[in-house]
């Protein structure tokens, strides 16, 4: 009886030092192997992020790396045979490089660079009206362009800025700058609101889409404009307009993309906004100097149109205010439609999958 105790104690005291079993058999036994699910949680993130990583470099190299004006306009005083013959000139420098406008006098031809009817206008005998604040590549290419043609004519290319850029930016950047974290605020307010809120209802969307907007272009304006960096220094209210309304419609763009595409959505909207948009926005350099295919981008989509309005304002005798207070509430209204449609008007219908995949 005595050696069945003193084994049952050793049994005991064995089992109370020996390793837990649970913890050995998770270290040593390996996990079965992923099935379909799990293979498609590793793949899919690395593919989606890499193929937007892919469009960006693509967009921005191709829009960047050797850029070239294609048509920019600049205007001259000049007439006749002697107009010919800078227009040739032009064409040998640059093919394909200018437009020439004509203008009356010095007067007008300055008034048209000031409003960035042209960005440079030649006054004869090497006389030359510029604006900085287009940028140092648009500085670079008509004092080059124009340098030689005054050479030609025999003289040194004297320059005048008309149109200087803000204290600090010689290259033109700020603005850019600006537009692009106004537009990244935009597509990360266009998921949030999607991923915290899948049912809010129609109408709260609406108002956080409207708040964004107003103080996304108070905060924009305050911290770029006069009373900041001073690198907006254009009339505060219209900028606050112009900036809160291109805010609104990448917003509203970025939900309407999440709203019908669920999370492909993402994509649309990272690629759309971002990189199209940024990278034709005009903020760099001119769309003249963009590839043909993305050049008309800049007209239609909200970040270059509103990045016009903002230089206009500032520099430019408030150059493309007007198309930025058209196109831009479309974009706002019309995306704010889309959504009436899909939350308010088929409120009867079953719940689609975007909002099963963002509940």
């Amino acid at each position: 009886m005595s050696e069945q105790v003193t084994t049952e104690a050793t049994q005991a005291a064995e089992a109370t030092h020996a390793p837990r079993q649970p913890h050995q058999h998770a270290l040593d036994v390996a996990h079965p192997p992923p099935g379909p699910g799990n293979l498609r949680a590793v793949l899919l993130p690395v593919a989606v992020v890499l193929l937007i990583g892919a469009m960006f470099v693509s967009v921005y190299l191709a829009a960047f790396h050797a850029p070239r004006p294609h048509q920019l306009r600049v205007g001259t005083t000049e007439t006749g045979t002697t107009q010919i013959h800078l227009t040739q000139d032009l064409e040998r420098i640059v093919p394909g490089g200018f437009t020439v406008e004509t203008y009356p006098d010095e007067s007008a031809a300055r008034d048209a660079v000031q409003d960035r009817t042209v960005y440079a206008a030649y006054l004869g005998d090497g006389k030359l009206l510029y604006g900085s604040a287009n940028g140092a590549a648009v500085t670079a290419t008509v004092t080059t362009a124009f340098g030689t043609v005054a050479h030609a004519e025999r003289h040194e290319l004297a320059v005048e800025d008309v149109a200087p850029a803000a204290a600090g930016d010689t290259r033109g950047l700020s603005v850019f700058y600006a537009a692009f974290g106004l537009v990244l605020a935009g597509y990360l307010f266009g998921m949030t609101t999607y991923q915290l809120a899948p049912r809010l209802q129609y109408r709260w969307r609406m108002a956080s889409l409207a708040l964004f907007g107003a103080v996304g272009g108070l905060l924009i304006a305050t911290i770029a404009g006069s009373t900041g960096f001073g690198a907006l220094p254009g009339s505060f209210v219209p900028l606050v307009v112009v900036i809160a309304l291109m805010g609104a419609a990448v917003g509203g763009t970025t939900m309407v993309l999440l709203r019908l595409f669920g999370s492909a959505g993402v994509i649309l909207a990272s690629i759309l906004m971002l990189i199209l948009g940024n990278s034709s926005s005009g903020g760099i350099m001119p769309a003249a100097y963009l590839p043909g295919w993305l050049r008309p981008l800049s007209e239609i989509l909200p970040v270059g149109v509103g990045v016009r309005a903002m230089q206009g304002l500032s520099r430019f005798q408030d150059d493309g205010l007007v198309r930025a207070l058209v196109i831009l509430p479309v974009w706002v209204l019309g995306a704010a439609l889309v959504l009436y449609l899909k939350d308010v008007y088929r409120r009867g219908a079953a719940p689609s999958a975007t909002d099963e995949r963002f509940a």
